[in-house]
């Protein structure tokens, strides 16, 4: 993310608006007045934490709330084992502040700078067949509506607004503080190797099974793919010293990953033969450390994402379409294709919800093309039933995923008794979820 004077910009660089104003807040009551300042002024509000979204979710042309200054812990639980957080804290801050209690997080996606607000809203997720979203975790959240109060959802008083808030597109208001349940803290032994690309296809629901975090990376034109497995291990952690996690990271991740990009960009008719000398070059690493270092990974590289929330028996023969379409109409791909695996949830907006869940992610180096490719990706994963990930590109609308969400209505009685007057809908918000509807519409007679 990047504020500029009065210009905001995603962390992609894809997405920026001109808010009337930046509101960078450090106390819960500066985000009410915040609120209450911009529906006096007849104002759209939206928050902004990190900026890692690819979509126009934090766009506005009023105002802006930057929360990364709301990053406290604000309890700790040791013996119930849940964290009370505020909602700008950076995910790699709060592992560290768990690990220094003893606790972790159940799981994590690869992706540790966003603000732990953001990964929720959005529905981010790590890998494993039986843990669910990080959205999944929470149990508890403090949001400002659309008057300025500051509410509090729980699972007793109300469900139906803590499973709205636990996937909320930052719809129904500014969450300010968020309550997680965590595990005791463990240490995972991390695998990074190749094998053919068929033989995992075929052998994916084995390896999901024999396995508490696996992730496969097919490459498009090359016959082998990257696979990563991570385990919980009764030993010490040893973290790389600084040599070693530069040549792993960044020489090899970052350096490597943006010369064999900049060269399929350049020239892409090589990137079937750059993709194939990925595959040959990767090896096989090792590594065992504290469970949030293995699950994170630097994003020093550039690019657009799409990713689609799939029935897990659907995810290996869409990737296989994915993979097909690719060789068919000649997309230039040089970055692979990820796959992971989750539990689903029920949280009313969650791209796992109701379902165990394979995701399929699509990436495009940043600078070149990449409308064509989704929107082919897009097709297929609609014809297997496919849910966007929230905080992607995608090119759907209220029309096209309402059907694909049985708590659709739910979700948008809550927003209209959180948010009344519509205070943080965006064109985006206004999209994918349809314009605010006040209460009393039809939607809100199912609410709560």
């Amino acid at each position: 993310m990047a504020i500029s004077g009065t210009t905001f910009t995603n962390w992609a660089g894809t997405e920026r608006c001109t808010p009337a104003r930046i509101v960078r807040a450090r106390t819960i009551p500066e985000v009410q007045e915040a609120v209450r300042r911009a529906a006096a002024d007849g104002l759209p509000v939206k928050a902004a934490g990190s900026g890692h979204s690819f979509t126009a979710a934090a766009m506005t042309d009023g105002v802006l709330v930057d929360i990364s200054g709301l990053d406290r812990v604000l309890d700790i639980d040791r013996e119930r084992r849940l964290v009370r957080v505020e909602a700008g804290i950076a995910i790699h801050a709060l592992a560290d502040a768990l690990a220094s209690h003893g606790l972790a997080f159940e799981n994590l996606g690869d992706i540790d700078r966003q603000s732990i607000a953001g990964a929720i809203a959005t529905g981010t997720h790590g890998t494993g067949g039986t843990l669910g979203n990080i959205s999944s975790q929470v149990v508890g959240a403090e949001l400002v509506d659309g008057r300025g109060e500051l509410v509090a959802l729980d699972g007793v008083d109300d469900p139906d607004g803590l499973r709205a808030a636990r996937v909320s597109l930052g719809a129904l208001g500014i969450v300010v503080a968020v309550t997680l349940r965590c595990v005791p803290a463990y240490v995972l032994r991390g695998v990074d190797t190749t094998a053919p690309l068929e033989e995992v296809l075929e052998s994916v629901d084995q390896r999901v099974a024999d396995h508490r975090h696996f992730e496969l990376y097919a490459f498009p034109h090359a016959p082998r793919a990257l696979t990563r497995t991570n385990d919980v291990v009764d030993e010490p952690a040893a973290p790389p010293g600084r040599l070693e996690q530069w040549l792993r990271q960044g020489l090899l991740e970052t350096y490597t990953l943006k010369a064999f990009c900049g060269a399929g960009k350049r020239v892409p008719r090589a990137i079937p033969r750059l993709n194939r000398a990925v595959t040959r070059l990767a090896g096989t690493s090792v590594r065992t450390d504290r469970s949030d270092r293995i699950f994170s990974s630097p994003r020093d590289v550039r690019f657009v994402e799409m990713e689609y929330a799939l029935p897990r028996a659907a995810t290996v023969p869409a990737l296989r379409e994915i993979l097909a379409t690719i060789d068919r109409r000649g997309f230039a791909v040089n970055f692979p294709i990820e796959v992971r695996f989750v539990a689903g949830d029920d949280a009313l907006l969650s791209p796992a919800r109701g379902r165990e869940t394979g995701y399929l992610a699509v990436h495009m180096y940043r600078g070149m093309p990449w409308e064509p490719y989704f929107r082919a990706v897009e097709a297929i994963a609609n014809e297997h039933g496919g849910r966007p990930h929230w905080g992607k590109r995608h090119f759907q609308t209220a029309a096209t995923l309402a059907p694909r969400y049985p708590e659709f209505e739910r979700f948008a009685a809550v927003r209209a008794r959180l948010d009344p007057d519509g205070r943080f809908a965006n064109a985006y918000t206004d999209q994918v979820l349809g314009p605010a509807r006040p209460v009393g519409s039809t939607a809100a007679a199912v609410a709560r």
